[in-house]
């Protein structure tokens, strides 16, 4: 047969798709459930965001400042029923940045007037003390870090606006839907915030050797035997005699060896 009459097969045409990988990632809602129950806030609010992040897709790496771009205008709110009734709503954001993103919704109430829609925004925290080698530090801890409380009406022009706040990268709720806080969770944080005893942390741990540095048992060596975080109090068990004795101090009467 002349090879010429060969067919030749057809030239297949090289896809372009550098417009696709050179595009810029979206963010994308965080979807996932949380179920408060009625137990104490601490341990209770604490392990279920605890839980639930376990379970997340990886966040972008955070910048030293928010994206500029991180407001995604081409979002469109689910389909959400308004609700004229004040409820607060958790939103996630880039761990670190809570004060950020608050400044950041405070800015878009005011300027697309949604005084009326978004009422206050929350960047739960508690005042802590770390005592460290007899030494006391005060310092405001946040209590939920990459989180932040938004009381609103909700609606999809409320949602759109939260949303779409630079640095906010998702409601906490089921599906794409955001979900209310109880109110009894509510009123356990604003408690926590507003406890006049701040939380005191230490660096002892037990079995520890320690010196004492404070009182009639000044100087004396000992071990920790017990440590009370809720009455700021450390046992050491200090030997009299050839006999171990318990002594009940102040966290700031002691300091490690």
């Amino acid at each position: 047969m002349d090879a010429a009459a060969v067919p030749q097969p057809a030239a297949v045409p090289v896809q372009d798709f550098s417009a696709e990988l050179d595009s810029p990632l979206e963010a994308k809602d965080v979807d996932f459930d949380v179920d408060f129950d009625d137990s104490d806030l601490g341990p209770s609010l604490a392990e279920q965001l605890a839980a639930v992040t376990r379970n997340l897709p990886a966040l972008p790496l955070v910048p030293e400042e928010p994206p500029v771009d991180a407001e995604h205008d081409d979002e469109l709110a689910p389909a959400i029923e308004p609700d004229t009734d004040r409820r607060w709503y958790v939103v996630h954001c880039y761990s670190g940045y809570e004060n950020k993103v608050r400044h950041n919704l405070e800015q878009r109430i005011d300027t697309m007037n949604m005084q009326a829609a978004i009422f206050d925004i929350i960047v739960p925290t508690e005042e802590e003390i770390e005592v460290r080698d007899g030494k006391r530090k005060t310092f405001e801890r946040r209590v939920f870090p990459g989180y932040v409380l938004v009381q609103m009406a909700i609606s999809e022009e409320s949602w759109f606006v939260v949303r779409n706040t630079p640095g906010v990268t998702g409601f906490v709720g089921l599906g794409t839907m955001p979900t209310p806080l109880p109110d009894k969770e509510v009123a356990r944080i604003l408690k926590r915030m507003e406890a006049d005893s701040p939380r005191v942390m230490v660096s002892y741990k037990v079995g520890q050797k320690v010196r004492i540095i404070d009182g009639p048992f000044n100087d004396f060596m000992g071990t920790v035997n017990e440590l009370d975080s809720e009455r700021s109090k450390v046992r050491v068990m200090v030997s009299f005699f050839g006999r171990e004795t318990p002594i009940e101090l102040d966290f700031l009467q002691v300091e490690k060896l």
